[in-house]
This record gives C-alpha cells, structure tokens and sequence, in this order.
C-alpha cells in the first residue's frame, strides 16, 4: 500500500495560522494524528493554531500534566482530544487512561509525543513531522495510510 505524503511550509509564527487553515481539510477524512518533533519544534503551537482555525475558544496548551485535554469545536459540537505522552513512564498508563475511548471514539485526536505509545497507535493514524530548518521555519510533512 502506497502512502500519501504532503508538506506544509511555516515561515514564521506569523505564518501558523495560514498553514492551520491548510491543514484543516485533512480533518474531513482523518481522525487520529500523530505529531513528531523535537522538544520546541512546535507541535503545541501548530496544535493550538489549528484549533484556533475550528473557533476552539478553550485554552489550548501542552497537557503534559494532564496526558489529555479535551476541546470543545463550537461550530459542529465534536470534541477534540490532544494527547501529550512526553511524561508517561509505562504503556500501563496509556490503557489506565482508557486511551480506547479516545482514539476509537471519532472525534479527532491530536497526539503529542506518539513515539512513547506507537505500538497502539491506529492503522489509519496520520503522521505530521515537524522539521525545525536552519532560517528557524518549520516544515511538517504529513503521511497518511491508504
């Protein structure tokens, strides 16, 4: 089965919110994203764009502490999970979340850190790298399963 690779270029911070609104067709058809990066390649911030491109009014930040935060999208009353598994010691945790709820549940989910939990990642789950490059702009490339 062949993947299907895209990328999105982000000039600067000023540039997010155009590269969100570009990213925001991929939730027409995808459910599950796990977003790679370094520490400050700005997976958060990208999060955080896009939901403020869905008229999220919650506040958006890292759930480090949390594991999960949930986002209400006003506009079609779906929920948004964002995942940050930076902090988890043990699979054990994933599942005492009851992480299956989440990820079967069909609201989207955005994933931070899915590198810790991949072995339970869905087939369907959709990867977006985030490259921090030399100029300090970011370019995320996105792989979606068939």
């Amino acid at each position: 089965m062949a993947h299907d690779s895209r990328q999105i270029y982000i000039k600067n911070l000023e540039d997010i919110d155009r590269a969100a609104a570009e990213f925001l067709p991929l939730l027409e058809e995808h459910r599950i994203f796990a977003f790679y990066g370094g520490m400050g390649a700005g997976k958060t911030t990208f999060i955080s764009a896009v939901c403020r491109q869905l008229g999220v009014e919650d506040n958006t930040g890292s759930p480090s502490f949390a594991i999960v935060n949930e986002y209400k999208i006003p506009h079609d009353s779906r929920l948004l999970y964002h995942f940050d598994f930076y902090r988890i010691k043990s699979i054990a945790e994933v599942y005492d979340i009851g992480y299956e709820d989440y990820f079967y549940s069909g609201q989207p989910c955005f994933i931070e850190w899915p590198e810790l939990i991949e072995p339970l990642l869905p087939d369907e789950t959709v990867s977006v790298h985030i490259t921090v490059n030399d100029d300090l702009s970011r370019t995320l490339t996105i792989t979606t399963n068939p």
